[in-house]
């Protein structure tokens, strides 16, 4: 009697399938292991700190002692009971709008004047984008300050005295050194520009419109994508502006509060004065501030920023 075995079919498609999606699972693995610091440094440097923060803020907390719940106490506190607070508030918002549109402005005026250069781009474009490495350090914050000081520079030049003792003058000096750093718009900006068909320019010059009616029509329209980006990334710096402040006002946010921007104020009540969890607050409004000023930014977006691939809007 011969007995006959039936092989499974089933057993070949499993193997088969599992023999496919084997490279697939690897190289999945593959990416979680290369991603794995990032993702570690995230958890570890970003969003556990701030947990904690979110934590400290609702606490008083004073660097030694352990913290102490308080609940909303420390926000109340900050919108109700706390003069400086509402001072570092309107000293920034000014900042923001005197430093950013300037900013942008000179960064768009300098990427129209290297597109159009012929010889020493490049040495041109290094030279402008130096001061946005630089301006951002200590040393040359304090050297602001020189220049802007009784009997400075530009007090020898103008005899207008030192800005920086002045509350009227001092915020516009430190506005003038974030503006000084207009190296990383402008090479966005002339990146922008050097993407514009020629051929619309022609057009435009076909039906008789000047160099103004063309910045106007032409440039304006397909360079707004690459200024809303501008925009939102210089204000969100705008609004987190520290070193400049501290070092043209010697850490103290004077004369008379003229230049107390908010994270200088926000480091003066964590570090100076050992309110952690008021600090803590702070950065959380500043956060959430952050947060909507950019949403608006991209909800206004709508009816200005035009997108070639997508027609008029």
């Amino acid at each position: 009697m011969t007995t006959t075995t039936a092989i499974p079919t089933g057993g070949k498609r499993a193997t088969a399938a599992t023999s496919k999606r084997s490279p697939k699972r690897e190289r999945q693995g593959a990416a979680w292991v290369f991603l794995s610091p990032w993702v570690l440094g995230a958890i570890v440097l970003t969003l556990l700190p701030m947990a904690v923060s979110l934590y400290l803020s609702f606490t008083d907390y004073n660097l030694f002692d352990p913290p102490h719940w308080v609940g909303l106490r420390n926000y109340t506190q900050m919108f109700t009971e706390d003069p400086r607070y509402w001072r570092s508030v309107t000293t920034t918002l000014l900042y923001v709008v005197i430093a950013v549109p300037l900013q942008l402005a000179l960064a768009l005026v300098v990427a129209l004047a290297l597109k159009s250069m012929k010889h020493g781009k490049a040495f041109y474009r290094s030279a402008f984008y130096a001061p946005s490495l630089l301006g951002a350090s200590m040393s040359i914050a304090l050297v602001w300050r020189a220049v802007f000081n009784d009997g400075g520079t530009v007090d020898n030049l103008f005899g207008t005295g030192g800005w920086v003792n002045k509350p009227g003058w001092a915020l516009l000096a430190v506005a003038l050194l974030t503006v000084w750093q207009f190296g990383a718009p402008m090479v966005i900006f002339l990146a922008g520009l050097q993407q514009i068909p020629a051929e619309l320019y022609e057009a435009a010059a076909v039906d008789g419109a000047g160099r103004w009616r063309q910045f106007l029509s032409v440039t304006v329209p397909m360079l707004s994508p690459v200024l809303f980006f501008n925009l939102v990334l210089q204000t969100i710096q705008a609004f987190q502006v520290f070193t400049p402040a501290f070092a043209v006002s010697a850490g103290k946010g004077g004369p008379a509060d003229s230049t107390l921007v908010y994270t200088m104020y926000l480091y003066d009540r964590g570090f100076v004065a050992s309110h952690m969890g008021y600090a803590s607050a702070m950065a959380w409004v500043l956060l959430l501030v952050i947060g909507v000023v950019t949403a608006v930014l991209f909800r206004t977006s709508r009816s200005w920023v035009f997108y070639a691939s997508e027609g008029d809007r």
